[in-house]
């Protein structure tokens, strides 16, 4: 029996956390209220009529439940306006297209009707991806319809999958073949392929293919001009690639239907262990070698001593750095070995393999987002946001977030809160820093302090240099840091390929350009 998805929150109901346990929790945080707020009951919910009535051949709905649940994705933004009852904003109508046929007339119809469309994917965005900020009538399209894999090439080691499939819906069709796409970030269970195309997506894997775009073989995409297929090559010096233009592009230029993935042999070893640190100066000198060194470690995460005491991994006030390997093909001890000299070298402490934070630093990954929903219902801010920037920069960019994001929760809140620091991915030549923010907020302003935490932190981000994201895409929020990062020739070139593929402009307007 599937589990029933949350209408409001992140995941599903059965894992929500219950009253008492918000209550426990908020004890963290001084200066918040008594009880969780109720989850209204999607029944009394004043949603807006909906403004549109679809030709009724086309797989559309404007059933309540259906709306207020493609209203939003699942920042801690919109998990506060979602209890707060705050549907304004939804949906008009939701469509479930079950074909390609189903979506290139779903796409007409839109055009010749004024309508916006925005893709939903699993929606799992926390960047304001999958919501609408205007006037128009619009339509949330689902695609988890479309959601088989629908070819396998065992010789070239490839797959033909359908871009409304969800994560554990592929890799249970993969299974059979002993294959598997290795791609596992945290929306893993929550979020489908064409999500993870469209957001240039991170997975849980720490280096060397850390993004979705090393997996891509071939694309296959709808936009209003027409359909774009790209050949399947593994390699291509053949002009700019057809590729790239939709990589990333959040639903503004076309809706990813199929693509053609690069797979792998399923993981027969594994390992893992964690090292202590009594400073981040040593810890992220460990990490940097280790990213340097060609190891290539499937999990090499360094939590600050707030993130490790969070996750549970540590309360002596130390850094901790979890280390995993893994392979299809060897035992994976020696690689493991390597990794932990490495740290010992920068003076990491190793733990015993009964003593490593590695399972309690899981857990914590896969049970935060129920965390922060549970806080949210007892008006706690509760939130994160990621970047990159190269080794040279990356301890004045550590500790400039923590001295000024710091001051500024203060600032907002009236009060110190925590501001807290893993590092998710790590390169050659950089790392991702991610920082989780919890704070005291006041019921029904909660929102609007933690968009006052978050300007500070893009301001403070682009000054810096650092990536407005990382990972997590730039939807509507993102925005202004987003206009500050982009060359602004590569600004013209978009904005003509938008007008190009999108002449009607119904495309998912405001992310990425302004709406035509």
């Amino acid at each position: 029996m599937t589990a029933e998805r949350s209408w409001w929150g992140w995941g599903t109901t059965d894992r929500a956390l219950p009253d008492d346990e918000c209550v426990q929790l908020a004890r963290l945080v001084p200066g918040l209220p008594d009880r969780p707020r109720s989850v209204p009951r999607v029944g009394d919910l004043a949603l807006p009529p909906s403004r549109l009535a679809a030709p009724a051949a086309l797989p559309v709905t404007t059933e309540p439940a259906v709306r207020a649940a493609h209203t939003y994705g699942k920042a801690y933004r919109d998990v506060v306006r979602a209890l707060s009852g705050d549907l304004a904003g939804a949906p008009d109508a939701v469509a479930h297209p079950s074909t390609e046929d189903d979506v290139v007339r779903l796409l007409d119809w839109a055009g010749s009707a004024g309508v916006v469309v925005v893709p939903f994917g699993g929606g799992s965005s926390v960047v304001g991806g999958v919501e609408y900020r205007g006037d128009r009538p619009w339509l949330s399209l689902d695609l988890t319809r479309l959601d088989r894999v629908l070819e396998v090439d065992a010789v070239s080691r490839a797959a033909r999958i359908q871009g409304g499939a969800l994560g554990p819906v592929l890799e249970e069709q993969l299974r059979p073949h002993g294959l598997t796409l290795r791609h596992f970030p945290q929306s893993f269970e929550f979020s489908t392929l064409g999500g993870w195309l469209a957001t240039r997506a991170g997975g849980h894997y720490a280096t060397l293919h850390t993004h979705i775009d090393d997996l891509v073989e071939s694309l296959r995409v709808v936009t209003p001009a027409g359909v774009s297929e790209s050949w399947r090559l593994p390699g291509s010096g053949a002009g700019p690639s057809p590729d790239r233009l939709f990589l990333g592009s959040e639903g503004t230029l076309g809706v990813i239907t199929e693509a053609w993935m690069r797979l792998q042999d399923r993981p027969r070893f594994r390992a893992s262990t964690s090292a202590t640190f009594a400073s981040m100066v040593e810890a992220t000198a460990a990490v940097r070698a280790i990213a340097q060194a060609g190891v290539h470690p499937a999990n090499c995460r360094l939590l600050d001593p707030g993130e490790a005491a969070l996750s549970g991994a540590s309360t002596a006030g130390e850094c901790v750095l979890v280390l995993g390997v893994e392979s299809a093909g060897l035992p994976v001890e020696g690689r493991l070995a390597e990794l932990t000299g490495l740290a010992r070298d920068h003076g990491g402490v190793v733990a015993a393999a009964e003593d490593s934070a590695a399972g309690a630093w899981r857990s914590s990954f896969l049970r935060m987002p129920y965390v922060r929903d549970g806080l949210a219902r007892m008006s706690a801010i509760v939130e994160t946001f990621e970047t990159a920037c190269t080794w040279d920069r990356v301890a004045e960019l550590y500790g400039t977030v923590q001295a000024e994001v710091g001051a500024a929760v203060r600032e907002v809140t009236g009060a110190p809160g925590l501001v807290n620091c893993r590092f998710t991915h790590v390169y050659p030549d950089g790392a991702a820093p991610y920082f989780t923010v919890i704070a005291a907020g006041r019921p029904g302003s909660e929102v609007a302090m933690w968009d006052d935490v978050k300007t500070a932190a893009t301001e403070l981000l682009g000054r810096l240099g650092a990536t407005v994201t990382h990972h997590h895409a730039v939807g509507r929020d993102h925005r202004p840091g987003y206009d500050r990062q982009r060359p602004e020739p590569f600004a013209l070139a978009l904005r003509a390929a938008k007008a190009a593929l999108d002449p009607a402009g119904i495309l998912n307007p405001g992310v990425l350009v302004d709406a035509v």
